[in-house]
Protein backbone atom coordinates (compact mmCIF):
# COMPACT_ATOMS: atom_id res chain seq x y z
CA UNK A 1 0.00 0.00 0.00
CA UNK A 2 1.41 3.36 -1.07
CA UNK A 3 2.12 5.85 1.70
CA UNK A 4 0.31 9.19 1.26
CA UNK A 5 0.84 12.49 3.01
CA UNK A 6 0.18 16.22 3.19
CA UNK A 7 1.95 18.09 0.39
CA UNK A 8 2.33 21.87 0.15
CA UNK A 9 3.09 23.11 -3.38
CA UNK A 10 4.51 26.66 -3.69
CA UNK A 11 4.89 27.50 -7.39
CA UNK A 12 4.30 30.90 -9.07
CA UNK A 13 3.59 29.30 -12.46
CA UNK A 14 -0.08 28.39 -12.02
CA UNK A 15 -0.08 26.00 -15.02
CA UNK A 16 2.72 23.92 -13.49
CA UNK A 17 1.15 24.27 -10.04
CA UNK A 18 -2.28 23.04 -11.13
CA UNK A 19 -0.70 20.11 -13.01
CA UNK A 20 1.19 19.05 -9.85
CA UNK A 21 -1.91 19.43 -7.66
CA UNK A 22 -4.03 17.22 -9.95
CA UNK A 23 -1.39 14.51 -10.15
CA UNK A 24 -0.77 14.50 -6.39
CA UNK A 25 -4.47 14.41 -5.51
CA UNK A 26 -5.00 11.57 -7.97
CA UNK A 27 -2.26 9.64 -6.16
CA UNK A 28 -4.15 10.05 -2.87
CA UNK A 29 -2.18 12.90 -1.28
CA UNK A 30 -3.74 15.85 0.54
CA UNK A 31 -2.52 18.93 -1.31
CA UNK A 32 -2.46 22.67 -0.64
CA UNK A 33 -1.36 25.07 -3.34
CA UNK A 34 0.12 28.57 -2.96
CA UNK A 35 1.43 30.73 -5.82
CA UNK A 36 3.21 33.34 -3.64
CA UNK A 37 5.58 33.09 -0.66
CA UNK A 38 3.41 35.45 1.39
CA UNK A 39 2.84 34.11 4.96
CA UNK A 40 4.20 30.77 3.83
CA UNK A 41 5.87 30.02 7.17
CA UNK A 42 2.59 30.63 9.02
CA UNK A 43 0.85 28.29 6.58
CA UNK A 44 3.43 25.59 7.24
CA UNK A 45 3.01 25.97 11.01
CA UNK A 46 -0.80 25.90 10.74
CA UNK A 47 -1.20 23.14 8.13
CA UNK A 48 1.82 20.99 9.12
CA UNK A 49 2.64 19.48 5.71
CA UNK A 50 4.87 16.42 5.51
CA UNK A 51 6.59 17.81 2.43
CA UNK A 52 6.83 21.31 0.97
CA UNK A 53 7.64 21.58 -2.75
CA UNK A 54 9.20 25.04 -3.18
CA UNK A 55 10.03 26.79 -6.43
CA UNK A 56 13.43 28.44 -6.12
CA UNK A 57 12.42 31.58 -8.01
CA UNK A 58 9.36 33.10 -6.32
CA UNK A 59 8.20 36.72 -6.41
CA UNK A 60 9.44 38.70 -3.42
CA UNK A 61 11.34 35.91 -1.67
CA UNK A 62 13.30 33.00 -3.07
CA UNK A 63 12.56 29.39 -2.27
CA UNK A 64 16.09 29.03 -0.87
CA UNK A 65 15.41 31.80 1.66
CA UNK A 66 12.20 30.05 2.71
CA UNK A 67 14.11 26.77 3.01
CA UNK A 68 16.69 28.47 5.24
CA UNK A 69 13.90 29.88 7.48
CA UNK A 70 12.22 26.45 7.76
CA UNK A 71 15.45 24.84 8.93
CA UNK A 72 16.34 27.69 11.29
CA UNK A 73 12.96 27.40 13.01
CA UNK A 74 13.35 23.65 13.41
CA UNK A 75 10.23 22.72 11.44
CA UNK A 76 9.86 18.99 10.69
CA UNK A 77 8.50 19.58 7.17
CA UNK A 78 10.80 18.10 4.50
CA UNK A 79 11.56 20.34 1.51
CA UNK A 80 11.91 19.52 -2.20
CA UNK A 81 13.24 22.36 -4.36
CA UNK A 82 11.73 22.97 -7.83
CA UNK A 83 13.62 24.82 -10.57
CA UNK A 84 14.30 25.05 -14.29
CA UNK A 85 18.01 25.52 -13.49
CA UNK A 86 19.67 22.08 -13.57
CA UNK A 87 23.17 23.36 -12.75
CA UNK A 88 25.16 21.53 -10.09
CA UNK A 89 25.84 24.77 -8.21
CA UNK A 90 22.16 25.42 -7.51
CA UNK A 91 21.42 21.84 -6.45
CA UNK A 92 24.46 21.72 -4.14
CA UNK A 93 23.41 24.97 -2.48
CA UNK A 94 19.86 23.68 -1.92
CA UNK A 95 21.08 20.41 -0.43
CA UNK A 96 23.53 22.22 1.87
CA UNK A 97 20.68 24.35 3.20
CA UNK A 98 18.77 21.16 4.08
CA UNK A 99 16.60 20.26 1.09
CA UNK A 100 15.85 16.54 0.98
CA UNK A 101 15.70 16.47 -2.84
CA UNK A 102 15.81 18.58 -5.98
CA UNK A 103 13.56 18.34 -9.07
CA UNK A 104 14.10 20.12 -12.36
CA UNK A 105 11.42 21.33 -14.77
CA UNK A 106 9.78 20.05 -16.89
CA UNK A 107 8.66 17.32 -14.49
CA UNK A 108 8.16 13.66 -15.13
CA UNK A 109 5.10 13.03 -12.96
CA UNK A 110 6.00 9.41 -12.35
CA UNK A 111 9.41 10.49 -11.12
CA UNK A 112 7.83 13.11 -8.83
CA UNK A 113 5.48 10.51 -7.32
CA UNK A 114 8.36 8.08 -6.78
CA UNK A 115 10.44 10.74 -5.02
CA UNK A 116 7.50 11.69 -2.77
CA UNK A 117 6.75 8.04 -1.96
CA UNK A 118 10.37 7.41 -0.99
CA UNK A 119 10.51 10.44 1.29
CA UNK A 120 7.19 9.65 2.98
CA UNK A 121 8.18 6.03 3.51
CA UNK A 122 11.44 7.10 5.16
CA UNK A 123 9.61 9.61 7.35
CA UNK A 124 7.10 6.95 8.39
CA UNK A 125 9.90 4.57 9.33
CA UNK A 126 11.69 7.36 11.21
CA UNK A 127 8.53 8.17 13.18
CA UNK A 128 7.99 4.48 13.98
CA UNK A 129 11.58 4.06 15.14
CA UNK A 130 11.27 7.20 17.26
CA UNK A 131 8.01 5.92 18.79
CA UNK A 132 9.37 2.47 19.61
CA UNK A 133 12.61 3.96 20.90
CA UNK A 134 10.60 6.17 23.23
CA UNK A 135 8.52 3.20 24.37
CA UNK A 136 11.65 1.16 24.95
CA UNK A 137 13.27 4.06 26.81
CA UNK A 138 10.23 4.37 29.11
CA UNK A 139 10.42 0.65 29.84
CA UNK A 140 14.16 0.44 30.40
CA UNK A 141 14.73 3.70 32.26
CA UNK A 142 12.58 2.83 35.27
CA UNK A 143 14.36 3.49 38.52
CA UNK A 144 15.00 0.79 41.10
CA UNK A 145 12.31 1.15 43.78
CA UNK A 146 13.02 0.38 47.40
CA UNK A 147 15.01 1.33 50.48
CA UNK A 148 15.68 -2.05 52.07
CA UNK A 149 19.38 -2.57 52.99
CA UNK A 150 19.88 -5.26 50.26
CA UNK A 151 18.38 -2.91 47.66
CA UNK A 152 20.53 0.05 48.70
CA UNK A 153 23.62 -2.17 48.63
CA UNK A 154 22.68 -3.41 45.15
CA UNK A 155 22.27 0.16 43.86
CA UNK A 156 25.68 1.06 45.27
CA UNK A 157 27.27 -1.94 43.53
CA UNK A 158 25.60 -1.08 40.21
CA UNK A 159 26.97 2.47 40.35
CA UNK A 160 30.47 1.20 41.18
CA UNK A 161 30.46 -1.24 38.24
CA UNK A 162 29.22 1.47 35.88
CA UNK A 163 31.94 3.90 36.96
CA UNK A 164 34.57 1.18 36.45
CA UNK A 165 33.17 0.33 32.99
CA UNK A 166 33.27 -3.46 33.46
CA UNK A 167 32.78 -5.67 30.40
CA UNK A 168 30.82 -8.53 32.00
CA UNK A 169 28.40 -8.94 34.91
CA UNK A 170 26.57 -11.95 36.34
CA UNK A 171 23.13 -11.32 37.87
CA UNK A 172 21.70 -14.04 40.10
CA UNK A 173 18.39 -14.28 41.90
CA UNK A 174 15.05 -16.05 41.97
CA UNK A 175 12.55 -15.66 39.14
CA UNK A 176 10.61 -12.42 39.32
CA UNK A 177 13.09 -10.48 41.45
CA UNK A 178 13.78 -7.86 38.76
CA UNK A 179 17.04 -8.99 37.18
CA UNK A 180 16.05 -7.52 33.80
CA UNK A 181 15.43 -4.13 35.43
CA UNK A 182 18.89 -4.29 37.02
CA UNK A 183 20.36 -5.13 33.60
CA UNK A 184 18.59 -2.13 32.05
CA UNK A 185 19.89 0.13 34.80
CA UNK A 186 23.42 -1.17 34.25
CA UNK A 187 23.12 -0.58 30.51
CA UNK A 188 21.91 2.96 31.02
CA UNK A 189 24.80 3.80 33.33
CA UNK A 190 27.46 1.95 31.33
CA UNK A 191 26.49 3.33 27.91
CA UNK A 192 28.23 6.56 27.07
CA UNK A 193 25.82 7.20 24.17
CA UNK A 194 22.07 7.40 24.63
CA UNK A 195 21.50 5.31 21.48
CA UNK A 196 23.81 2.46 22.54
CA UNK A 197 21.89 -0.80 22.05
CA UNK A 198 20.68 -3.18 24.73
CA UNK A 199 19.90 -6.51 23.04
CA UNK A 200 18.26 -9.37 24.93
CA UNK A 201 18.15 -13.08 24.22
CA UNK A 202 16.76 -15.94 26.30
CA UNK A 203 19.28 -18.79 26.17
CA UNK A 204 16.54 -21.29 27.04
CA UNK A 205 14.31 -20.27 24.14
CA UNK A 206 16.41 -21.64 21.25
CA UNK A 207 18.14 -24.95 20.51
CA UNK A 208 21.95 -24.88 20.60
CA UNK A 209 22.51 -24.68 16.81
CA UNK A 210 20.11 -21.74 16.39
CA UNK A 211 21.40 -19.99 19.51
CA UNK A 212 24.98 -20.11 18.21
CA UNK A 213 23.99 -18.60 14.84
CA UNK A 214 21.86 -16.01 16.61
CA UNK A 215 24.71 -14.94 18.88
CA UNK A 216 27.62 -15.01 16.42
CA UNK A 217 25.88 -14.66 13.04
CA UNK A 218 26.63 -16.83 10.03
CA UNK A 219 28.46 -16.65 6.71
CA UNK A 220 26.75 -17.00 3.35
CA UNK A 221 26.25 -20.62 2.33
CA UNK A 222 26.77 -22.04 5.85
CA UNK A 223 23.44 -23.85 5.59
CA UNK A 224 20.55 -24.13 3.14
CA UNK A 225 18.77 -20.87 4.00
CA UNK A 226 21.96 -18.82 4.44
CA UNK A 227 21.60 -16.76 1.25
CA UNK A 228 23.82 -13.97 2.58
CA UNK A 229 26.04 -13.05 5.52
CA UNK A 230 24.15 -12.27 8.69
CA UNK A 231 25.34 -10.31 11.70
CA UNK A 232 24.89 -11.94 15.10
CA UNK A 233 23.70 -10.30 18.30
CA UNK A 234 27.26 -9.62 19.44
CA UNK A 235 27.83 -7.48 16.36
CA UNK A 236 24.44 -5.80 16.65
CA UNK A 237 25.13 -4.96 20.30
CA UNK A 238 28.56 -3.49 19.49
CA UNK A 239 29.07 -0.38 21.61
CA UNK A 240 26.28 -1.40 23.98
CA UNK A 241 25.17 -4.34 26.09
CA UNK A 242 24.09 -7.92 25.37
CA UNK A 243 21.76 -9.49 27.95
CA UNK A 244 22.05 -13.28 28.08
CA UNK A 245 18.98 -14.32 30.05
CA UNK A 246 19.03 -17.74 31.73
CA UNK A 247 22.66 -18.39 30.83
CA UNK A 248 22.70 -21.61 32.86
CA UNK A 249 20.49 -23.14 30.15
CA UNK A 250 23.26 -22.72 27.55
CA UNK A 251 24.89 -26.00 26.49
CA UNK A 252 28.47 -26.62 27.67
CA UNK A 253 29.84 -26.71 24.09
CA UNK A 254 28.49 -23.24 23.38
CA UNK A 255 29.71 -21.97 26.75
CA UNK A 256 33.30 -22.54 25.60
CA UNK A 257 32.72 -20.31 22.56
CA UNK A 258 31.17 -17.65 24.76
CA UNK A 259 34.20 -17.80 27.06
CA UNK A 260 36.49 -17.26 24.07
CA UNK A 261 34.53 -14.13 23.08
CA UNK A 262 34.70 -12.77 26.62
CA UNK A 263 38.46 -13.34 26.72
CA UNK A 264 39.41 -12.17 23.22
CA UNK A 265 36.63 -9.60 22.58
CA UNK A 266 36.14 -10.85 19.03
CA UNK A 267 33.73 -13.21 17.32
CA UNK A 268 33.79 -15.50 14.30
CA UNK A 269 30.56 -16.06 12.43
CA UNK A 270 29.33 -19.62 12.04
CA UNK A 271 30.94 -20.93 8.83
CA UNK A 272 33.19 -17.88 8.59
CA UNK A 273 36.94 -17.39 8.96
CA UNK A 274 37.27 -13.68 9.75
CA UNK A 275 37.79 -12.48 13.32
CA UNK A 276 35.46 -9.55 13.97
CA UNK A 277 36.30 -7.34 16.99
CA UNK A 278 33.37 -6.38 19.23
CA UNK A 279 33.06 -3.97 22.15
CA UNK A 280 30.16 -5.36 24.15
CA UNK A 281 29.27 -5.50 27.83
CA UNK A 282 27.84 -8.95 28.50
CA UNK A 283 25.20 -9.11 31.25
CA UNK A 284 24.28 -12.70 32.11
CA UNK A 285 21.34 -13.64 34.35
CA UNK A 286 20.28 -16.87 35.99
CA UNK A 287 17.89 -18.10 38.68
CA UNK A 288 19.95 -21.26 39.24
CA UNK A 289 22.69 -22.09 41.75
CA UNK A 290 25.69 -21.84 39.42
CA UNK A 291 28.21 -23.55 41.76
CA UNK A 292 25.83 -26.52 41.96
CA UNK A 293 25.52 -26.50 38.15
CA UNK A 294 29.33 -26.58 37.98
CA UNK A 295 29.38 -29.60 40.29
CA UNK A 296 26.80 -31.32 38.08
CA UNK A 297 28.93 -30.67 35.00
CA UNK A 298 26.30 -28.53 33.25
CA UNK A 299 28.23 -25.24 33.59
CA UNK A 300 31.89 -24.65 32.81
CA UNK A 301 34.01 -23.75 35.81
CA UNK A 302 36.25 -21.40 33.78
CA UNK A 303 33.21 -19.50 32.45
CA UNK A 304 31.83 -19.24 35.97
CA UNK A 305 35.13 -17.78 37.21
CA UNK A 306 35.12 -15.31 34.30
CA UNK A 307 31.57 -14.13 34.97
CA UNK A 308 31.80 -14.36 38.76
CA UNK A 309 34.36 -11.54 38.85
CA UNK A 310 31.47 -9.10 39.04
CA UNK A 311 28.47 -10.86 40.54
CA UNK A 312 25.31 -9.05 41.66
CA UNK A 313 22.72 -10.98 43.66
CA UNK A 314 19.14 -9.71 43.63
CA UNK A 315 17.52 -10.68 46.92
CA UNK A 316 14.02 -12.19 46.97
CA UNK A 317 11.22 -9.84 48.00
CA UNK A 318 10.65 -11.70 51.30
CA UNK A 319 14.17 -10.64 52.36
CA UNK A 320 13.56 -6.95 51.67
CA UNK A 321 10.29 -6.27 53.44
CA UNK A 322 10.85 -2.50 53.38
CA UNK A 323 10.45 -2.58 49.57
CA UNK A 324 7.01 -4.24 49.48
CA UNK A 325 4.76 -1.23 50.07
CA UNK A 326 6.84 1.28 48.04
CA UNK A 327 6.69 -1.17 45.12
CA UNK A 328 2.95 -1.72 45.64
CA UNK A 329 2.33 2.05 45.63
CA UNK A 330 4.49 2.45 42.51
CA UNK A 331 2.62 -0.28 40.61
CA UNK A 332 -0.73 1.13 41.76
CA UNK A 333 0.17 4.54 40.33
CA UNK A 334 1.51 2.99 37.11
CA UNK A 335 -1.59 0.88 36.43
CA UNK A 336 -4.00 3.63 37.45
CA UNK A 337 -2.33 5.73 34.76
CA UNK A 338 -2.19 2.94 32.16
CA UNK A 339 -5.82 1.91 32.54
CA UNK A 340 -7.08 5.45 33.27
CA UNK A 341 -8.44 4.48 36.69
CA UNK A 342 -8.43 6.54 39.86
CA UNK A 343 -10.73 4.64 42.25
CA UNK A 344 -8.01 2.93 44.33
CA UNK A 345 -6.21 5.46 46.50
CA UNK A 346 -4.07 3.12 48.59
CA UNK A 347 -3.91 0.18 50.98
CA UNK A 348 -5.56 -0.13 54.40
CA UNK A 349 -3.40 -0.87 57.43
CA UNK A 350 -4.81 -4.41 57.66
CA UNK A 351 -4.05 -5.17 54.02
CA UNK A 352 -0.55 -3.70 54.42
CA UNK A 353 -0.01 -5.96 57.44
CA UNK A 354 -1.00 -9.02 55.42
CA UNK A 355 1.11 -7.99 52.42
CA UNK A 356 4.16 -7.49 54.63
CA UNK A 357 3.60 -10.91 56.24
CA UNK A 358 3.23 -12.78 52.95
CA UNK A 359 6.26 -14.69 51.65
CA UNK A 360 5.89 -13.58 47.96
CA UNK A 361 7.16 -16.77 46.27
CA UNK A 362 6.73 -15.07 42.88
CA UNK A 363 8.65 -12.00 44.12
CA UNK A 364 8.17 -8.58 42.47
CA UNK A 365 6.48 -10.11 39.42
CA UNK A 366 3.76 -11.61 41.63
CA UNK A 367 3.21 -8.30 43.44
CA UNK A 368 3.03 -6.45 40.13
CA UNK A 369 0.47 -8.89 38.69
CA UNK A 370 -1.72 -8.69 41.81
CA UNK A 371 -1.78 -4.88 41.73
CA UNK A 372 -2.65 -4.88 38.03
CA UNK A 373 -5.54 -7.27 38.68
CA UNK A 374 -6.81 -5.09 41.54
CA UNK A 375 -6.77 -1.98 39.34
CA UNK A 376 -8.57 -3.67 36.43
CA UNK A 377 -11.12 -5.84 38.26
CA UNK A 378 -11.63 -4.17 41.66
CA UNK A 379 -12.64 -0.58 42.33
CA UNK A 380 -12.44 0.03 46.10
CA UNK A 381 -11.32 3.36 47.49
CA UNK A 382 -8.84 1.46 49.67
CA UNK A 383 -7.51 -2.06 49.22
CA UNK A 384 -8.83 -4.14 52.13
CA UNK A 385 -7.90 -7.74 53.06
CA UNK A 386 -11.01 -9.07 51.30
CA UNK A 387 -9.73 -7.64 48.00
CA UNK A 388 -6.44 -9.52 48.20
CA UNK A 389 -6.02 -13.05 46.83
CA UNK A 390 -6.77 -15.86 49.33
CA UNK A 391 -3.13 -16.91 49.46
CA UNK A 392 -2.36 -13.49 50.98
CA UNK A 393 -5.49 -12.79 53.01
CA UNK A 394 -5.81 -16.28 54.52
CA UNK A 395 -2.20 -17.34 54.97
CA UNK A 396 1.18 -15.92 55.86
CA UNK A 397 2.81 -15.33 59.18
CA UNK A 398 -0.40 -14.13 60.78
CA UNK A 399 -1.92 -17.53 60.06
CA UNK A 400 0.81 -19.46 61.80
CA UNK A 401 -1.14 -19.86 65.05
CA UNK A 402 -4.12 -21.30 63.23
CA UNK A 403 -1.99 -23.51 60.99
CA UNK A 404 -0.24 -25.01 64.00
CA UNK A 405 -3.47 -25.69 65.90
CA UNK A 406 -3.19 -29.42 65.07
CA UNK A 407 -0.04 -29.55 67.23
CA UNK A 408 -1.64 -27.71 70.14
CA UNK A 409 -0.62 -29.17 73.55
CA UNK A 410 -3.16 -28.90 76.36
CA UNK A 411 -1.55 -27.28 79.43
CA UNK A 412 -1.74 -29.22 82.75
CA UNK A 413 -4.09 -26.65 84.27
CA UNK A 414 -6.51 -27.05 81.37
CA UNK A 415 -8.05 -24.34 79.13
CA UNK A 416 -11.42 -22.71 78.55
CA UNK A 417 -12.48 -24.36 75.26
CA UNK A 418 -15.24 -21.81 74.72
CA UNK A 419 -12.81 -18.89 75.02
CA UNK A 420 -10.33 -20.64 72.72
CA UNK A 421 -13.05 -21.19 70.11
CA UNK A 422 -14.18 -17.58 70.41
CA UNK A 423 -10.60 -16.37 69.98
CA UNK A 424 -10.06 -18.50 66.88
CA UNK A 425 -13.31 -17.30 65.30
CA UNK A 426 -12.39 -13.68 66.04
CA UNK A 427 -8.89 -14.11 64.57
CA UNK A 428 -10.31 -15.73 61.44
CA UNK A 429 -12.67 -12.79 60.95
CA UNK A 430 -9.82 -10.32 61.37
CA UNK A 431 -7.55 -12.15 58.93
CA UNK A 432 -10.29 -12.43 56.32
CA UNK A 433 -11.26 -8.78 56.55
CA UNK A 434 -14.64 -9.78 58.06
CA UNK A 435 -15.41 -12.01 55.10
CA UNK A 436 -17.38 -14.87 56.67
CA UNK A 437 -16.88 -17.33 53.80
CA UNK A 438 -13.11 -16.84 53.81
CA UNK A 439 -13.00 -17.05 57.61
CA UNK A 440 -14.88 -20.37 57.46
CA UNK A 441 -12.35 -21.69 54.92
CA UNK A 442 -9.52 -20.58 57.21
CA UNK A 443 -10.95 -22.68 60.08
CA UNK A 444 -11.82 -25.60 57.78
CA UNK A 445 -15.49 -25.26 58.73
CA UNK A 446 -18.69 -25.40 56.77
CA UNK A 447 -20.12 -21.95 56.18
CA UNK A 448 -23.32 -22.65 58.18
CA UNK A 449 -21.32 -24.02 61.09
CA UNK A 450 -19.13 -20.93 61.12
CA UNK A 451 -22.16 -18.62 61.07
CA UNK A 452 -23.60 -20.52 64.04
CA UNK A 453 -20.38 -20.11 66.06
CA UNK A 454 -20.16 -16.46 65.07
CA UNK A 455 -23.65 -15.89 66.44
CA UNK A 456 -22.99 -18.11 69.48
CA UNK A 457 -20.03 -15.98 70.60
CA UNK A 458 -21.73 -12.68 69.79
CA UNK A 459 -19.24 -11.81 67.05
CA UNK A 460 -21.73 -11.29 64.25
CA UNK A 461 -22.43 -7.68 65.06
Amino acid sequence: MQVTGRILVVEDDELIGSMLVRALKKAGHKVRYENTPENILDIIVFWSPDIAMLDIKLPGKSGLDILSDIKEQGMKTQVIMLTADDSAETSVKAMKLGAIDYLTKPFNIDEVLMVLAGILEKEKLRDEVSYFRKQCKERTQKEIIGNAPPTLELISQINALAIAGVDSVLLTGESGTGKELIASQLHRLLSKESQAPLIRINCAALPESLLEAELFGHAKGTFTDAQHDKKGLFELADGGCLLLDEIAEMKVELQSKLLRVLEERSIRRVGGHEEIPVSVTVIATTNKDIPKEVENGTFRLDLFYRLNTFLLHVSPLRERQEDIMPLAEYFLKEYNHRYKRSAIKGFSKKSQKLMLAYEWPGNVRELKNIIERLVVLKHPAMVEPRHLPPEISLTGKHGSILQSAGNFILPPEGIDAEELEKSLVAQAMELSGNNQKQAAILLHMKYDTFRYKLKKHGLNR
